[in-house]
């Protein structure tokens, strides 16, 4: 296991998406190219499927330094109500883009602190998305929960707005680490906020979960799950912490880097909490990720509808996403675009009714079948181009490269299918970066990426 470690803990994409960011290209980008895959994806799958929405929610009130989101800090609640007129102004361009009301499969409500926003002011949201919007039957509606916010006001103006699922981030419960990453919350804290949803009706729990923390220790992961499992969450993820410090600035600083435990004092925290959990009656999914039986993420899994993307795994799939917000991506599948990054800007460029898009990408022929095949291992552990159409040229370049990935026991290669082993799986990443034909065509001259490890 260490040797294995050591070989393949290597900086590489946690592919939410193909192209990853980093290599999407300027050059063949505009905006009315995005407008115009955006409404051929729309008139495809609007009927069909349906949409989802992703909206950002960038204020918190104090700095996580374990985060690598977007945010803005501040104790100033009077942000709320500008804020969510921009995202409803954004969100009316885009429905004049469309010749129909957009059908909404999914929305998720991210951060920043979702629950740094009053109910009242996230209830004036969402009625605003709601009136030019439709929920089609089976709508899945969700938001990330802060334990030490996260009220029953929150809880019970999202369930009446139609929200079923919440996720709390946990992290640690270790005082030594939370007081390290600033994310102090006591375990009352988290009980109460689970306890609450369930109560309000919210029929998936979710909590999300940290390994290789400043401080943190083996003993530390098993307490955290030890706690965690009496609480009995439907979703846990379990999460490999990113110290991307070169690309997130200070706020991964509030630490030296020799406090972080070592890649394979980090492997061995996710196996013994893997095994916790396992034991415990959870059910391994796609990659970091694990459910009850009875959660749709489950028996999406099973019945092979789980998908992938820049909102993590998901229980459905569309072929649209709209992200609304500073920082927000979206996705048309034939393209991908990045709302800008600053609050001031993204608020400016919205009431000059232009669409805050700062960056995107046209994905190429290549592209897209590249990514059906990362799509596929980052699913379901394996992919096929017994359909002649997922077949590119350079796959016989990419079968030679995890020749020795095999070797090692990661995956099963044959004469048109790969599938990952059990000892390949939290290699998955590994595996993915042989397809990854941008970053094998053009090696990143500075590190770009967390360890997969």
């Amino acid at each position: 296991m260490c040797t294995l470690i050591s070989k393949y803990n290597v900086a590489g994409p946690r592919y939410t998406s193909y192209p990853t960011v980093p290599y999407w290209d300027p050059s063949r980008f505009s905006l009315k190219q995005w407008k115009a895959t955006l409404q051929e994806s729309f008139r495809e799958s609007n009927t069909s499927e349906g949409v989802s929405l992703y909206i950002h929610l960038p204020f918190c009130e104090s700095m996580c330094t374990f985060c690598g989101c977007n945010k803005r800090i501040t104790k100033n609640h009077s942000v709320e109500i500008p804020y969510v007129t921009s995202v409803l102004k954004e969100f009316i361009m885009y429905y004049n883009l469309f010749d129909e009301k957009p059908k909404i499969k999914q929305l998720h409500l991210g951060g920043g602190t979702p629950t740094f926003f009053s109910p009242e002011s996230l209830d004036r949201l969402l009625n605003g998305i709601f009136t030019i919007a439709e929920k089609i039957e089976q709508c899945e509606l969700s938001f990330e929960g802060h334990p030490n916010n996260t009220t029953k006001a929150h809880l019970k103006t999202l369930a009446n707005q139609g929200f079923g699922r919440v996720c709390y981030g946990v992290q640690d419960y270790n005082a030594k680490v939370q007081k390290a990453i600033n994310r102090v919350q006591p375990f009352e804290n988290v009980l109460n906020a689970t306890e609450v949803a369930r109560n309000e009706g919210y029929d998936s729990v979710g909590h999300d979960i940290i390994y290789g923390l400043p401080f943190q220790t083996h003993d530390d992961v098993i307490n955290t799950i030890n706690k965690t499992i009496t609480l009995r969450p439907d979703r846990i993820a379990f999460y490999s912490y990113a110290h991307v410090p070169w690309i997130k600035g200070n706020g991964q600083r509030g630490f030296k880097d020799e406090d972080l435990p070592s890649a394979t004092q980090k492997r061995l925290q996710y196996k013994i909490g893997k095994q916790m959990l396992i034991n415990a009656g959870y059910v391994e999914i796609g990659m970091d990720h694990f459910a009850v039986k009875t959660d749709s993420l489950y028996k999406a899994q099973n019945s092979g509808q789980i998908h992938r993307n820049f909102m993590g795994y998901s229980s459905s799939k569309t072929q649209v996403m709209i992200g609304l917000g500073v920082s927000a991506i979206s996705d048309s599948w034939y393209s991908f675009t990045q709302n800008v990054k600053n609050v001031d800007e993204y608020q400016q460029l919205v009431n000059d009714g232009i669409l805050p898009v700062f960056r995107g990408h046209i994905l190429t022929a290549e592209d897209l079948i590249i990514r059906k095949h990362i799509l596929n291992l980052m699913c379901t552990f394996k992919t096929s181009w017994e359909d002649n159409k997922l077949y590119f040229s350079e796959l016989p370049d990419v079968l030679i490269k995890l020749k020795e990935l095999e070797q090692d026991g990661l995956l099963e290669i044959d004469s048109k299918h790969i599938s990952v082993t059990k000892k390949g799986r939290p290699y998955v990443r590994n595996i993915c970066l042989p397809f990854d034909m941008r970053l094998q065509r053009k090696k990143p001259e500075t590190q770009l990426f967390s360890m997969t490890v």
